[in-house]
């Protein structure tokens, strides 16, 4: 139970690795508040996991959610330790093609989100003596990939968002990291056996799973970690190395 006690709000977590996210806190012990704009699996996981979850809709670009989901949170379980901000958007498509709207949109929902999100919970995070704050990022926010120059922008800008974070945040006693996962296996992988085959040339010789991702997160988020903050962890099979 390496996170009995702990509360958490999990943006994008109706599916896909904040799925898996929220049904491994809940199996670890803690209580988890689904954030997502998909409200009819957002609702349907939270009832397949009882008592210890609810969902909210949340618009990550919106103040008003996050000042809602954070109430909602301390209403149902008391206090809040933990955000896991995992809501993002994503596609391919060269710098030269990029639409001013859609890098508006995809820096409203995967950076300006996030941003919004650490500020919505730093009281209660305070009032609770601390807390853990896991941003997931990219392994586009640790390399250059074509067609990624909108999404990647987003990424980068999280990881050091991250850092800042870590640092500002410290003092009372709020840890701050950022994942980069490389491909796993959600609706954002391209999929496809042209796709999928090109995986086998990762070290690991394979995409990862979301469960693997939980894991790393899951982590970041318990006590056994108490000592880690401003740093990047890469889950990728090797394909950064």
């Amino acid at each position: 139970m390496r996170l009995d006690g702990k509360v958490a709000i999990i943006t994008g977590g109706s599916r896909g690795q904040g799925e898996a996210h929220a049904r491994l806190f809940v199996a670890e012990g803690a209580k988890v508040l689904i954030a997502d704009v998909l409200d009819e699996p957002g609702e349907k996981l939270a009832n397949d996991l009882g008592d210890a979850a609810i969902y909210r809709h949340l618009d990550v670009s919106k103040e008003a959610d996050w000042a809602a989901a954070v109430q909602a949170t301390l209403d149902a379980f008391g206090t809040l330790n933990v955000l896991v901000n995992n809501a993002a958007i994503h596609h391919i498509v060269p710098i030269e093609q990029e639409t001013r709207e859609f890098f508006d949109r995809i820096l409203a929902i995967n950076l300006i989100g996030p941003f919004l999100g650490m500020q919505a919970v730093l009281p209660a995070m305070r009032a609770a003596g601390g807390g853990a704050i896991v941003n997931i990022s990219s392994t586009a926010g640790i390399k250059g990939y074509y067609g990624h120059g909108a999404y990647g922008a987003t990424k980068w800008g999280l990881r050091g968002l991250s850092k800042t974070a870590a640092v500002e945040f410290g003092p009372d006693g709020i840890r701050v990291n950022s994942i980069h996962p490389g491909p796993i296996r959600t609706d954002m992988m391209p999929q496809g056996e042209d796709s999928l085959a090109r995986y086998k040339m990762l070290p690991l010789g394979r995409h990862g799973e979301p469960e693997e991702v939980a894991e790393l997160v899951c982590f970041l988020a318990s006590d056994a970690s108490s000592f880690i903050t401003g740093m990047e962890h890469i889950i990728d099979g090797g394909s950064t190395a």
